[in-house]
Parts: structure tokens; sequence; C-alpha cells
């Protein structure tokens, strides 16, 4: 199990020996990441979530009933249960999205591999939970009310690094379809953009 973990940071550095390694379907292996990949797609999930614009207005006062209004607990609750079925979501989801045209284009993979090619995938997206303390350190919990400190320049130079997060997610998702199925960077590249396609289209919608 420690050789997942370590593999966990490793996929930031030298992502394709990770993703080959994904290639073993045994049971010792299956159960030794299956904690990484858990810890994974939680964090990216909540990272997620709390870079969307209803995280953006959280704590706003209801105008028609003041007593509903979110506080600091309600906020970190909100996060983990919304986080935890995003990550979840996207992670099947996300999985499925990959599968259909990874086997349209000659993968003989199991979904199963599919999805945790996702899930190491979105280890930079996980990462980028590490902004949310910087921008409370920054600006409180105005980072969750309309109109707060955290508007303007700042608030912009925060979503280019939510962007840049997401780009190196989008980038390893690519190497690792490449590695596991041992294709060309194009047959690989068309295979992810599909994955993908739809879920951005919804996140910038």
């Amino acid at each position: 199990m420690r050789d997942w973990w370590l593999r966990t940071l490793l996929v930031l550095q030298r992502p394709r020996p990770v993703f080959v390694a994904l290639r073993d379907e045994s049971r010792e292996s299956l159960s030794d990441r299956a904690e990484p990949i858990m810890a994974i797609v939680a964090l990216a999930g909540i990272a997620a979530v709390l870079a969307t614009g209803t995280a953006s207005h959280l704590m706003d006062q209801n105008v028609y009933d003041p007593g509903s209004q979110y506080d600091n607990v309600d906020v970190a609750i909100w996060a983990l249960l919304a986080g935890g079925i995003t990550g979840i979501f996207g992670y099947f989801g996300i999985g499925v999205l990959l599968h259909l045209p990874a086997r349209w284009l000659g993968s003989q993979g199991t979904f199963r591999r599919n999805r945790q090619i996702v899930a190491f995938a979105a280890t930079p997206i996980a990462l980028s939970i590490v902004l949310v303390p910087l921008r409370l350190a920054l600006f409180g919990d105005a980072i969750f009310r309309t109109g707060g400190s955290d508007a303007g320049t700042a608030s912009h130079v925060f979503s280019a690094l939510e962007l840049v997060f997401t780009a190196w997610s989008i980038a390893l998702l690519v190497t690792g379809v490449r590695a596991v199925h041992g294709w060309t960077w194009g047959r690989a590249s068309a295979a992810s953009v599909l994955a993908v396609a739809a879920p951005l289209a919804l996140a910038f919608r």
C-alpha cells in the first residue's frame, strides 16, 4: 500500500511509470491502490465544489429567511458532502466517458482500469485544494459571499490558478491513456478529449 501512496505523489513528477503500473490488476495491487484513489477522488471533489459559483455565495444572507444563512460549520459540512458526491460522480461518470471512446478506438482495458486512470489524472485537481486555505488567509469568509473582498484582480488570479490545475489534470489524462494502452499521442488525445468535453462544457456554461 505504501508504494501506491508514493505513486500518488510521483504521478505529479513522473506520471508514465505510475500509469503503466495500473496494468497490474492482481487482487493485491487493486487492494493497495484503493485507499489512495479514494483520497484523490474525495479531495478532487471538494476542491471542485469549492471552486464553483455556488460556493462563492453560500454565506449570503437570505432576505426571506435570515436564520437560514450558512455559518462556517455549515460550509464545511456542505463542502464535505457535496465534494464527496461530486468526486464519486466524476470518478464513475468521467470513467464511463473515457471507457466508451477508448473501446471504440480499440482498447481491451476494463472499465475499472479506465476509471482509475481518471482518478490518478485528477491528482492536480485534488492538489488545488491548497488554494482554499490561501484564499481564506487573504480574504476570510468573504470568499463565500457575493461581492466580498476577494472580488476583482485577486479573484481572477485564483481562477487562473484553478484553470492551470485543471489543464494539468487533462494533460495527465492524455499521458495516462497513452501509457496504459500503449497508444500514440493522437489516439490517446482523441479518447481523452471525448471524455472531458461534456464535463468541461457543464463547468464553463
